[in-house]
């Protein structure tokens, strides 16, 4: 049973960790980091460098950075500098104007920004923004998580220092709650409604960005593609088919660089997105009371949180792997299941799209929202009727987090030579 203290641990986890974002977050996090490296040097940048790890650089190759029509990470530094609000973390770019990109475009053609991949490092979230402007100069490193600042220099001058000492930049190892499967069950199932009630605007915030995107045309337009009269003739007009296509039209739209905000999970939209919405649209299609909507969307979230513990922000893994298979546990929740049929969710999860490699944060990454959240309806539905992989199976251990553990070290250590591939694939294209 969870007592008071653990439980407030397990609140300020989930709201530190559950956050607004727009645009796609590794792009941003490098914005976010120029706009308060700007600050620091007061004035702006004559000339930008930033030092990025490979994790970073892929997400941020061919994405769409906010109020643009412009993709990539010269425009998201430029933007960061010129009009970045570095309170405003991951909505760092939420104010910009055509004023700015217009800007931006000439900080570029001017050749003032340079990129570089950070040698000599193993954190795979790694940002380092060094500035000049005529003898000022400032530097701001962010690591481990996309708004934890770790180093903070002005000219000669050090104001914050967390990379010698190896501390997160905002957690007391102390006050990050030790999560078990078993456990989030119980935080989601037991914990007051009021304190978890604020996990409705999740529902409200990312359920807009599908809505707003079925008005226009995004990326590869999967959600609209999946809204139209040829999937209805196709696959009907089902709880199924409409999950998909809200999942897949938010995500349109942030790839594409809306500026549409929605609540991240872990770092990451589209993770926020696939851990909300599929429970969402099951929780209104079968006239969920709002507390099983809260605390099917409380199990999702949470499980997401506890995966990624073991995974790590980044990795050669799709996150959506991750994501889905909480929204797997919600649905199997609001189908009146147990504990032991949301643990055989993570198991058919974990055993059917392990190997989903993560290829940068593009437009087709809707495709594989898509794939994630249709297998996580599927192996909800296989645990209601009492299948689920076993441990003769592959990677599946008897205890299910075992096999959360089994899955994040193929993700975290074992697919490291996949990763270096892909990214040499991608930047010599």
């Amino acid at each position: 049973m969870i007592d008071n203290n653990e439980r407030q641990k397990i609140v300020r986890l989930i709201k530190k960790e559950v956050v607004p974002a727009i645009g796609c977050t590794e792009p941003i996090a490098v914005a976010l980091c120029t706009a308060k490296c700007t600050e620091l040097l007061g004035c702006k940048p004559e000339k930008i460098e930033a030092l990025l790890s490979a994790n970073i650089l892929k997400n941020a190759m061919g994405v769409g950075i906010p109020g643009t029509t412009m993709i990539g990470l010269p425009i998201a530094i430029a933007l960061g500098a010129i009009a970045g609000k570095a309170d405003l973390e991951l909505e760092v770019l939420r104010d910009v104007t055509e004023t700015d990109v217009e800007q931006g475009k000439k900080m570029i053609d001017e050749g003032r920004i340079d990129i570089r991949l950070k040698e000599g490092i193993s954190e795979k979230l790694y940002v380092e923004v060094r500035m000049q402007a005529g003898q000022a100069s400032a530097r701001a490193v962010i690591a481990r998580s996309h708004t934890d600042f770790v180093l903070l220099e002005k000219g000669e001058n050090t104001l914050l220092d967390k990379m010698s000492a190896g501390e997160s930049a905002s957690d007391c190892e102390c006050d990050v709650p030790h999560l078990t499967l078993a456990k989030v069950w119980d935080f989601a199932t037991t914990a007051p409604l009021d304190e978890i009630r604020f996990m409705l605007e999740t529902r409200r915030v990312n359920k807009a960005a599908a809505e707003q995107s079925f008005t226009g045309r995004y990326g590869h337009s999967v959600g609209r593609t999946l809204h139209c009269e040829r999937q209805r003739y196709v696959m009907g007009d089902s709880i199924f088919s409409r999950i998909l296509s809200y999942t897949s039209a938010a995500c349109d739209a942030r790839m594409a660089g809306a500026c549409i905000p929605v609540m991240s999970n872990s770092g990451s939209g589209n993770q926020g997105i696939a851990a909300t919405l599929p429970v969402v649209i099951y929780a209104e299609e079968s006239f969920a009371s709002e507390e099983k909507t809260i605390r099917a969307l409380t199990l999702s979230h949470l499980t997401a949180i506890y995966i990624k513990q073991s995974l790590g922000r980044l990795s050669a893994l799709c996150g959506c792997v991750v994501a889905a298979t909480g929204s797997g546990c919600g649905i199997a929740y609001l189908m009146g299941g147990d504990y032991d049929h949301i643990a055989a969710t993570v198991k058919n999860m974990i055993a059917n799209l392990t190997g989903m490699i993560c290829d940068g944060a593009k437009p087709s990454c809707a495709m594989k929202l898509t794939s994630g959240v249709s297998t996580a309806v599927i192996s909800a539905i296989m645990a209601m009727e009492g299948h689920y992989a076993s441990s003769v199976e592959g990677i599946i251990d008897d205890d299910v987090d075992q096999s959360i553990r089994n899955f994040a070290a193929i993700g975290r250590d074992g697919m490291n030579e996949t990763e270096r591939i892909v990214l040499n694939i991608m930047t010599d294209k």
